[in-house]
């Protein structure tokens, strides 16, 4: 037999993992572009020979921006405005 106990936890479970899936989907996005930010980052210092400090803030704006946003970062660099190791 069922209680009401089991059947409110197994809702309170249901509830968590929809509730984990959503924060999931919602942050997929930024996880990507910061992987893709961070890649391009890395190749153009490997492939182009530029320094550029991967700072936390940094990190934020390349998430945010993804490509254009490590563009970004990169001609700030390069101009010497921020982000200079």
């Amino acid at each position: 037999m069922v209680t009401g106990l089991e059947i409110l936890l197994l809702v309170l479970v249901l509830a968590a993992v929809l509730g984990a899936s959503t924060i999931v989907q919602t942050v997929r996005p930024f996880i990507v572009n910061a992987v893709v930010g961070l890649i391009v980052l890395f190749l153009a210092q490997a492939v182009f020979g530029l320094s550029v400090a991967v700072t936390p803030i940094a990190l934020v704006i390349v998430a945010l921006g993804g490509f254009p946003g490590a563009l970004l970062v990169i001609l700030l660099s390069v101009f010497g405005f921020a982000f200079v190791p």
